[in-house]
């Protein structure tokens, strides 16, 4: 895939009142079934302190593979995985964890089962809560799990609040809308990389995203091809999917 160098993304930071800029990444992996060294270098390369993962292994052995994941990556686990249904949430040591919560949402006879990765979390003195989602194939089972992944989010209680997600819609679907009309997307706030995320090789449909709440200040967001370190020979042998990078700048709780 052609890249052209990235201007320079915001690095992470602590600020004197409090508040931090943080960079959010949000993947789906396609269960590691691909290129899990170039995933890795991609990964690394982003330099993220939060980790929204979609598709994680959920058979056998699985929690030694997100371990091993993280470890690769220079980030920890912080929740999600099967027990999320595919969900899974990775940071970094800058990261204070409050809660986790694994969610599995109703199941529609005959569909895959889905679910939420969910935290509450700090860094310095910004919560936020967050949700790492991969909605239906259905249209209408997504739509309502997009209705009940605003709900969750607003349950978690921090001032703040992140999702991302495969949404398995573009920006014009009614789920992606509905998410789009209640919090920022994030690539429409700030612009920065790619915008189309699938297919990987000849990107078309924007259906990955990083969402974030009004307070959140949406520094730049997009595919990260063309970043220092991200190569577009990894990005086609890492995942059936583009990654989203986003920096945000999280205010200090009052």
């Amino acid at each position: 895939m052609d890249q052209q160098l990235l201007p320079s993304l915001p690095k992470s930071r602590t600020e004197p009142d409090g508040s931090a800029v943080i960079r959010a990444l949000s993947y789906n992996i396609r269960s590691l079934r691909d290129d899990e060294e170039a995933l890795a270098r991609v990964i690394r390369a982003c330099a993220p302190d939060l980790v929204f993962v979609q598709e994680a292994p959920r058979f056998f052995r699985w929690r030694k593979h997100a371990a091993r994941l993280a470890a690769k990556t220079d980030l920890v686990v912080l929740g999600g995985g099967a027990t999320a249904a595919g969900p899974l949430l990775l940071c970094s040591l800058r990261a204070f964890v409050e809660r986790t919560e694994d969610v599995l949402l109703p199941r529609t006879p005959g569909l895959h089962r889905r679910g939420f990765a969910t935290a509450v979390v700090r860094f310095g003195a910004a919560r936020v809560g967050v949700i790492s989602a991969h909605l239906s194939l259905d249209a209408a089972e997504r739509r309502a799990q997009a209705e009940l992944l605003l709900e969750r989010l607003g349950s978690l209680g921090a001032p703040h609040a992140i999702a991302a997600a495969d949404v398995n819609e573009g920006p014009g679907g009614p789920a992606f809308g509905m998410l789009a009309a209640a919090l920022q997307d994030c690539r429409e706030a700030a612009p920065w990389g790619g915008g189309p995320t699938f297919p990987p090789a000849a990107p078309e449909r924007r259906i990955d995203a990083v969402f974030a709440s009004r307070g959140v200040e949406v520094l730049a967001c997009g595919v990260p091809a063309g970043l220092a370190g991200v190569s577009g020979a990894d990005l086609l042998a890492a995942s059936d999917h583009l990654p989203v990078l986003a920096a945000l700048r999280l205010p200090a709780a009052p």
